[in-house]
């Protein structure tokens, strides 16, 4: 039980250092249901402190939840973090949604995200995330939508090409 002794840490402290200190200790216990569930509150809220939230990002994105609801309540968390105005939240929530586009809201704001955010950086990101999910046909035509795209098109287009060397799409 020492994640709740991290998990407690964080909600106890008005240090921020200490506080992603917690949750970097809590990556070891990853697997277990209550710390994804903390992670993923932690995630959504915007009034955290930004370097907190991203290493849950982080965490998140290195160890999806395998149970669908929990999978589902931290991609949209994380889809949620898009709308920040804290670009570099919106960064780590741009490149750790990978893992979890096969949820309809989560692909559609990651849809928005690539094709019409205003920070490059961002737009970048989603599409590192659209990569790592690896070829899908919705991830496909995604990205050949982005072929006029000036910053992206090369990006989506080398991703195209590695994927058809790859698996079929599915």
């Amino acid at each position: 039980m020492h994640e709740n002794r991290f998990i407690d840490l964080f909600r106890s402290t008005p240090d921020d250092d200490v506080k992603v200190e917690a949750i970097v200790a809590l990556d070891e216990h990853a697997a277990d249901p209550q710390v994804i569930a903390f992670l993923t509150v932690v995630t959504a809220d915007p009034g955290e402190y930004d370097l907190a939230r991203i290493e849950c990002m982080k965490i998140l994105r290195l160890w999806p939840p395998p149970a669908p609801d929990a999978r589902r309540d931290a991609g949209r968390a994380m889809a949620a973090a898009l709308r920040d105005d804290d670009e570099l939240v919106r960064q780590y929530a741009a490149m750790s949604l990978g893992p979890y586009l096969d949820d309809p809201p989560v692909f559609e704001a990651l849809t928005a995200t690539v094709l019409h955010d205003d920070d490059l950086d961002v737009r970048h990101n989603a599409l590192a995330a659209i990569a790592e999910a690896g070829p899908a046909d919705r991830h496909a035509d995604l990205l050949r939508r982005l072929a006029g795209d000036p910053e992206l098109a090369r990006a989506a287009a080398r991703t195209l090409d590695r994927w058809s060397g790859e698996a079929p799409l599915r």
